[in-house]
């Protein structure tokens, strides 16, 4: 059977003008830490357009998680750790979510209709975005065995017309303990966080850590900034420094309870 255009497209959906998609970072570190970041780009492949959305709407944090994967370097060269992120947008295809589920490919966002997804075939965004992201962080773990995976996001601070407070939060699903341990440090440092806030992490309502770290029983913690605290580079870098400091103590305190 031949195939449409449409389709055709949709399984090849990336050309050679457009970038890998994954991102690696630090990839030469010898430290026991891996870091993750689910929605650090806002690429929309060319063969998509702009998936009918103005340029504005996209670089909202409807697109991506803004301002993570500049913490995430940094961090990622503080604890001598490799960084692993996703080029493309979450508009494109989000890599936090189980390709079968449908918000994986989001036909509206917060309240904004997404017009190049509805009724989009979605084979070519798992084979050639989701597929080769996570096979990259198999490897890693499967090559590094770390000690712990640190999954790294951002939070917008107003969501449809709701102010957070948390500066940040911490999420867990069925280990809580190193993600609670640096909710400790960050609160000793000041800083207003929230415990599966503003999102509870579930098996059914994401894919990065119940796959890749819960199965295998690694200790993680899963990470959500504000973004308006990390939007330009100096907020980057403190919040890497601040978090380089907090958590190797919080990682201590947790082999020190595991160890008892």
């Amino acid at each position: 059977m031949l195939l449409g255009a449409g389709a055709l497209g949709e399984l090849m959906l990336l050309s050679p003008g457009d970038p890998d998609p994954v991102m690696v970072h630090n990839a030469g570190a010898t430290g026991g830490f891996l870091l993750t970041a689910d929605h650090g780009g806002r690429a929309i492949p060319q063969a998509l357009g702009s998936l009918g959305l103005r340029q504005e709407e996209i670089n909202r944090h409807i697109g991506w998680d803004i301002g993570i994967w500049g913490v995430t370097q940094r961090l990622a060269l503080a604890l001598d750790a490799v960084a692993i992120s996703q080029l493309y947008s979450r508009l494109v295809i989000d890599c936090n979510r189980n390709p079968a589920w449908p918000g994986s490919v989001p036909e509206i966002s917060e309240n904004t209709a997404i017009p190049g997804n509805i009724g989009a075939t979605r084979e070519g965004r798992v084979a050639e975005i989701f597929a080769p992201y996570h096979a990259r962080i198999e490897a890693e773990i499967e090559a590094r065995r770390p000690v712990a995976v640190i999954a790294m996001h951002s939070m917008t601070d107003v969501f449809k017309g709701v102010t957070r407070p948390w500066q940040a939060s911490v999420l867990f699903n069925k280990h809580s303990a190193f993600s609670l341990a640096l909710a400790g440090q960050l609160r000793a440092e000041g800083i207003v966080v929230g415990e599966n806030q503003p999102y509870v992490v579930t098996d059914d309502t994401d894919y990065s850590v119940p796959v890749h770290v819960e199965r295998r029983g690694l200790p993680y913690l899963e990470l959500e900034i504000r973004q308006d605290l990390i939007a330009d580079a100096a907020g980057q870098d403190r919040w890497a420094g601040l978090l380089a400091r907090a958590i190797p103590p919080a990682f201590q305190a947790l082999a020190d309870q595991t160890a008892r």
